[in-house]
């Protein structure tokens, strides 16, 4: 928590569960750190990265059930909802299905709040459409491919720590990130976003942090 400056929080469904909540919330009311839902698909065996088949009434509703989870323990500790931040699979449905992404910019409309994703998506286009604030991210221990897309994985591995900073610094200075093929990708963003499941994430989001704050 001393390393970020906003947390995603699993609201029980791919991970978490009230205990976990809880302290993760206080944790992050102790350091200053703003919280956003992070809500995923019910799949805690998959951990929330093998696709589902839904309706967009659906993830409405299973996106307005988690969040209602977390506002929650947020109230508990004197924080309010910051954002909304899709986890794993479900992040990927609704970055390339429209219909899926009206049911949940609407939910982060409702609640007045911004909408974490990937620029150049449905997340971003849906969000301008609907009225909703975007914030968009770049992901310094996930892949990207040729077209933009996240290369989502099913069991995280370690990143390199020197390499995230190095993305982070040629994305600051306006440099090409390369996908996995070697293309070059210019990614628009305001946030970094770093995974906490990783085995090393701490060390890479204390290399990523020594790049913001050197500049």
């Amino acid at each position: 928590m001393k390393l970020v400056d906003v947390a995603n929080v699993a609201c029980g469904y791919h991970a978490g569960d009230p205990d976990v909540m809880n302290r993760t919330v206080a944790l992050a009311a102790e350091n200053g750190v703003a919280v956003g839902a992070h809500p995923g698909l019910p799949d805690p065996t998959g951990f929330g990265r093998r696709r589902m088949a839904l309706t967009a009434e659906e993830v409405e509703s299973i996106i307005l059930y988690q969040i209602g989870a977390l506002t929650a323990f947020l109230s508990k500790h004197g924080l309010e909802l910051n954002h909304i931040k899709p986890h794993g699979a479900l992040y990927g449905m609704l970055a390339g299905d429209e219909e899926l992404m009206v049911a949940a910019a609407g939910v982060a409309r409702q609640f007045g709040i911004p909408f974490y994703g990937l620029a150049g998506t449905a997340h971003e286009e849906v969000c301008r459409a609907e009225g909703v604030d975007f914030v968009p991210e770049l992901y310094v221990d996930l892949n990207y491919g040729p077209e933009g897309q996240l290369l989502i994985q099913r069991r995280p591995e370690p990143t390199d720590p020197p390499a995230a900073a190095e993305r982070v610094r040629r994305a600051i200075a306006g440099e090409p990130v390369l996908a996995v093929d070697g293309t070059p990708l210019d990614i628009t963003f305001t946030s970094i976003c770093v995974h906490s499941d990783a085995p090393n994430s701490v060390a890479v989001a204390s290399a990523v942090r020594d790049v913001l704050v050197s500049r």
